[in-house]
């Protein structure tokens, strides 16, 4: 039987145990990895697999033994409880073990588990397991989880306390992390917010979400937005002394303006097209883009674009005599000034 995506995750958590099996397949392992050991872990218990109540089966096995599928599913451990055979990484090749241990499972057995990579609609196991009636199907695919979801993971992690602005932060969030990184930024905001009974808030958000951007370069970027250009030549000097290439400085500049242009252009404002922005922009950083976007206005933001682009142009240049830093630093200037009007 296939299983819906809304169902599936209902299910995930709280399996039936008199299943005959469930396969999990689709184009992201580490989707298909998270599913699997949460059914797995919600079959078995945390003790499970010390207790010897789960048997792991590489996919690529069964083709020199296919009976080890169907021996798992009727070995008995010393402990009691309910047992999983988990079939990992499994492909059409492992169809007739898989097949077999099918017909074969009786009530008591184990439970078969089979991940699997993307699956063709006419895939052997795929039809076998939609086409069952005591097993499930279900395909996952590279969508954002729900709001649903996010909220049985917070739960999970111990979190249930979360404000309204704090849930989009993280929404927004699950459509850029891969499913590993936006799971452990939950745990963190769990352990973040230990023994602290207020709703978790975007700040908090921010303070556990991964960050790609160096601190200084987000100081020379907003004393630059700020027009504060009396300090931009400090900054700079840590910058250069960090390592930093001017090039890639000039690109960073360019788009932070470009991400202040597109807010100050949005039909809806400032701050709803800071909101709209990919990766997403939270807490203390996002109130002060929209602040930057908000007095520069989008004409300005024109001409710093363009001042940008010369100057980018200028650094690629064959012919460019001019030390490269000191160009950065003039266009940063003349931004900071015209911040300033």
């Amino acid at each position: 039987m296939k299983l819906s995506a809304r169902d599936a995750s209902r299910y995930f958590g709280k399996p039936d145990p008199d299943k005959t099996g469930l396969l999990i397949f689709g184009p992201d392992a580490m989707r298909v990895a998270l599913k699997r050991q949460e059914v797995i872990a919600a079959l078995i218990g945390p003790q499970g697999e010390e207790e010897m109540r789960l048997t792991r089966i590489p996919g690529g096995d069964l083709r020199k033994d296919p009976a080890q599928l169907v021996d798992a599913i009727k070995s008995v451990s010393f402990f009691p409880g309910p047992r999983v055979a988990f079939v990992e990484d499994a492909n059409d090749n492992a169809a007739p073990a898989i097949l077999a241990a099918l017909e074969d499972w009786v009530p008591g057995d184990a439970q078969i588990i089979v991940s699997a990579g993307q699956l063709k609609a006419s895939s052997k196991i795929r039809k076998a397991f939609e086409g069952h009636k005591n097993a499930y199907a279900v395909g996952i695919y590279n969508d954002p989880p729900s709001r649903e979801e996010i909220e049985a993971e917070l739960a999970k992690a111990g979190l249930t306390q979360i404000d309204r602005d704090a849930m989009t932060d993280l929404t927004n969030l699950s459509r850029e992390l891969d499913p590993g990184d936006f799971r452990q930024t939950l745990e963190k905001l769990a352990l973040y917010k230990f023994g602290d009974t207020s709703p978790a808030t975007s700040d908090d958000v921010a303070a556990c979400a991964p960050t790609s951007t160096e601190a200084a370069l987000d100081d020379v970027l907003n004393i630059v937005a700020e027009g504060r250009a009396q300090e931009i030549g400090p900054v700079m000097s840590k910058l250069q002394a960090q390592g930093t290439q001017p090039v890639g400085l000039c690109i960073g500049a360019t788009r932070h303006f470009r991400a202040l242009y597109t807010a100050a252009s949005d039909p809806g404002g400032a701050s709803q097209g800071i909101s709209r922005m990919r990766p997403p922009i939270f807490g203390p950083r996002r109130d002060r883009m929209v602040r930057q976007a908000s007095g520069w206005g989008a004409p300005k933001l024109e001409q710093a674009l363009t001042i940008l682009t010369d100057t980018d142009l200028q650094l690629r240049s064959a012919g460019q005599n001019a030390p490269a830093m000191a160009l950065v630093e003039r266009a940063l200037l003349r931004l900071a000034m015209l911040a300033r009007r």
